[in-house]
């Protein structure tokens, strides 16, 4: 146990973020739990922790938060109960039946993910055409995109280190014929192919508001248009075709099935056009 008094003190949050540093957890990762961690110490006002106090706080989340939000908080503040020795502190994740269809207006289809492309070219943004196809045809996070490099484009393959994590990302071909032609455009013959006009790779935001800027153009809904959605895409187009989940969590780099079958969840609207073929009502 590190302290007797039950208090969440900065200094033990500055302790707690060190050990999360230790267990090689990504920066992102220590601010977020951070950042929860403070969400509770501004609730109990300095005061010492007890449990009534945090089913006080739980209730409080719930009302602000969707479920999965509440839950990864707390996730984050069990963490800290396991460092800090409080274990009878543990606080009980809420109860979220399974949900086997996505919101139909979040899912982005084929269909929209090519308008995207076509309206790319049509602004005569080629970059970004080929950002949304290499997300879109490989499944790489956009976080990785500054991994796919001339060197890898000419191997045919790209080697991410992300998330204390290491992986093999396959790229297709026809990719690789126009990422090498468009290297070629930028006289670039070393480093990642996607990168600003001062020669530092592209980040998340650039991508972001890029994107954004087509859906007018595309006729697509702002909802979709986000680089992880066409990672949503490749899984879901992937299982389609192979039906093959444990080789899909391998190439999108999960180590939980659970979390790729997240990623193949459609809107419902195949199933139900599926069933209206079916032509058993007969009155």
């Amino acid at each position: 146990m590190l302290q007797q008094k039950r208090n969440i003190s900065l200094s033990l949050i500055d302790r707690f973020a060190n050990y999360l540093r230790e267990q090689e957890k990504s920066k992102s990762t220590i601010e977020r739990y951070k950042y929860n961690l403070n969400l509770l110490r501004t609730f109990l006002k300095n005061e010492q922790v007890t449990k009534n106090k945090l089913i006080d706080w739980k209730e409080s989340l719930v009302k602000n938060y969707a479920a999965t939000s509440v839950n990864a908080i707390l996730a984050a503040i069990n963490t800290f109960f396991s460092f800090a020795g409080w274990v009878e502190f543990r606080i009980k994740p809420l109860k979220i039946q399974k949900n086997l269809f996505c919101r139909e207006e979040k899912e982005l289809t084929k269909e929209e993910y090519l308008r995207l492309v076509r309206a790319a070219e049509k602004m005569e943004n080629r970059r970004l055409s080929l950002v949304l196809q290499s997300i879109c045809a490989t499944g790489i996070r956009v976080s990785e995109l500054q991994f796919i490099t001339v060197e890898a484009v000419k191997k045919g393959r790209a080697v991410v280190n992300c998330k204390a994590k290491t992986r093999t990302i396959f790229l297709p071909e026809k990719l690789r014929h126009v990422l090498i032609k468009y290297a070629k455009e930028q006289k670039r013959i070393s480093g990642p192919i996607f990168v600003t006009k001062t020669g530092i790779a592209l980040n998340r935001s650039n991508i972001w508001r890029d994107m954004k800027n087509l859906c007018k153009s595309a006729n697509v809904s702002s909802e979709k248009v986000f680089p992880h959605n066409l990672r949503h895409l490749f899984a879901r187009t992937y299982y389609t075709l192979e039906k093959d989940l444990f080789r899909l969590a391998d190439i999108l780099g999960h180590s939980n099935v659970n979390t790729t079958r997240i990623y193949t969840m459609e809107s419902g609207a195949v199933h139900a056009k599926q069933i209206e073929h079916m032509s058993l009502v007969i009155t």
